[in-house]
């Protein structure tokens, strides 16, 4: 700060200073660094970074209880080796990639959260202000949501693989039996996550509070599985299955690791099951993205 250009001459009298601004020197981004800085800010958001300790609680209470049951399961698997029960498959990948309640309840709460306060406090103005388009806006969004889901749903099985693999009398034969899952699980995995990210984003967008968003989401969840059951239970077809809005990346699921619908599940025993679910898939995740890149379209301008 400058020296002042004159001194006070009365007692409370204020100060005058010489202030200037010096234009940035600095390096630019440009619009990449934008979109990398929102990105990465959105993430340290979703899981309470540099926020206060309440903020924390609840990303990594979830992150527990996702990986919780893999931690039991290679327990139990360690305590029971060289026993008969050893045998017992208590869990396997393909269940492990689900609907959880905790990955639902971290998308209900961490979508609004990245998405309606910057609608309701009226700053996209001052975001669209930098060399950003709304289709950076959204894939900065619906990524960060996407990667933390992503890192929820995968690290529970990295630690059940390297488990099993660990209490295994041979480590490296059961890598070698196993080796599928080292594809299936991550991709299975991004499809969820990939769905959920952008079916979360897409209705926080079209709300400005995130307790309406948070609703809306876990409402489209309830009412439809519900609307799914009654059409299961009065029919003998299994079409009613693909009504359930959350069984849809469950059934993509049972493509990677099966190959085909699994027989445990409402649309195995239905023809073409697999290519309706990938269609219905497709469907959901392009009206979330069109839906998406017409809010923030309009916000741009």
């Amino acid at each position: 700060m400058s020296d002042p250009v004159s001194a006070p001459t009365s007692a409370g009298a204020g100060r005058v200073y010489d202030r200037g601004y010096r234009r940035y020197d600095g390096p630019r981004g440009g619009r990449r660094a934008a979109v990398q800085a929102l990105f990465l800010g959105s993430i340290r958001r979703a899981l309470g970074l540099r926020r206060s300790w309440k903020q924390k609680v609840l990303p990594w209470l979830l992150l527990a209880v996702t990986a919780a049951p893999a931690a039991v399961f290679v327990g139990v698997a360690y305590v029971t080796r060289n026993t008969p029960a050893a045998e017992v498959e208590f869990i396997t990948y393909r269940d492990y990639v689900g609907i959880s309640t905790a990955l639902l309840l971290f998308v209900a709460a961490t979508a609004p959260d990245l998405i309606c306060p910057e609608r309701r406090q009226r700053v996209l103005p001052l975001i669209f202000s930098r060399p950003l388009t709304g289709g950076d806006y959204v894939l900065a969004k619906a990524g960060a949501v996407f990667a933390v889901v992503f890192a929820f749903g995968f690290l529970p099985q990295v630690l059940l693989f390297v488990g099993q693999m660990l209490v295994s009398d041979a480590a490296l034969a059961y890598l070698r039996e196993n080796a599928e899952i080292l594809w299936q699980a991550p991709l299975s995995v991004a499809i969820l996550a990939t769905y959920l990210a952008l079916l979360g984003t897409a209705i926080a967008s079209l709300a400005s509070r995130r307790m309406v968003a948070a609703a809306a989401f876990l409402g489209l969840v309830l009412v439809s599985s519900t609307v799914s059951a009654v059409l299961l239970g009065s029919s003998s077809q299994g079409l009613g299955a693909l009504v359930n809005v959350m069984g849809i990346p469950l059934f993509v699921r049972d493509l990677v690791f099966l190959g085909h619908i699994g027989d445990d599940t409402p649309l195995g025993g239905v023809s073409s099951g697999g290519v309706l679910a990938v269609a219905c898939y497709l469907a959901v995740t392009g009206a979330c993205v069109i839906i998406l890149l017409a809010r923030y379209r309009w916000a741009e301008r």
